[in-house]
């Protein structure tokens, strides 16, 4: 399977047993951008062209008509994931002077400056898209079925898009990774997002400004949110669905979403 391997190892109960267990990958991936590195994630090698363009989108540095071509290039120890800009995005990137370097587990590491760690984003358009109560509950029951490396593993988060049914799904060692290569995979395929984005992971503020960039109307989550999460969905315009488990969720933001009617969906 792309970005596991087997490893072996004992497992200790009753008896010792050896054996192979699957592991997920985890490898040094550069994000340049015309020839100069922006950023340097650790994330699963895989979907590597999507994370490009998803890392672009969701982090302002271009938009997806600003970008020529994304080239991943493998190195000794990882990969150069190479993406070639239109100059009025090299100079909108420039003025900005962000340097990332960090683990899966920081969405802002290297950011130099407390306003941009807490940058705007942009208002969520207006949409007639609608959910009931039960399109939330199988948008989450939809999800384990997208979760392949998960279910080799049992170590990876997921995101998903949903419009009526689940068309997309990427996974990634690191929750932000796997909705950056969401988000560039549905630029991609051409996808709008008029829908929700699915996550398994918690939903803390720079995930909201993610998938504000995105553009996406609603975020459904099976882990809880944080109260600036919270706030910065709604001033975005997102409704935040969360601990959405079995027959169960909570929403935070932008309830008029949900609707006990036939929704409209994409």
């Amino acid at each position: 399977m792309k970005g596991a391997r087997p490893t072996p190892r004992l497992a200790f109960g009753p008896s010792v047993q050896p054996g192979v267990r699957v592991l997920p990958e985890e490898v040094a991936v550069a994000l340049s951008f015309n020839g100069s590195t922006q950023a340097v994630m650790m994330a699963t090698p895989a979907d590597l062209e999507d994370f490009g363009y998803g890392f672009a989108l969701t982090e302002g540095i271009a938009a997806p008509e600003e970008i020529l071509s994304v080239d991943v290039v493998a190195l000794p120890r990882g990969f150069d994931v190479q993406i070639w800009l239109k100059p009025e995005a090299e100079a909108r990137l420039a003025a900005r002077r962000r340097v990332m370097a960090g683990p899966v587990g920081c969405g802002l590491c290297g950011i130099d400056s407390i306003d941009q760690a807490l940058r705007a984003v942009p208002v969520v358009m207006p949409s007639a898209f609608r959910m009931t109560p039960d399109q939330v509950c199988h948008a989450v029951a939809a999800l384990p079925g997208q979760q392949q490396l998960h279910d080799a593993t049992r170590a990876v988060h997921g995101a998903a898009f949903w419009n009526g049914r689940m068309l997309l799904s990427r996974e990634d060692v690191g929750r932000h990774n796997a909705l950056d290569k969401l988000a560039g995979a549905m630029v991609r395929h051409g996808i709008a997002p008029e829908g929700a984005v699915v996550l398994t992971s918690r939903v803390s503020t720079d995930m909201v400004q993610k998938v504000a960039m995105l553009g996406a109307p609603l975020i459904i989550a099976v882990s809880a949110p944080t109260a600036e999460a919270v706030e910065l969905a709604d001033q975005a315009g997102i409704t935040l669905i969360a601990l959405a488990r079995g027959d169960r969720f909570e929403v935070f933001s932008h309830t008029d979403r949900l609707t006990t009617e036939n929704a409209h969906v994409g």
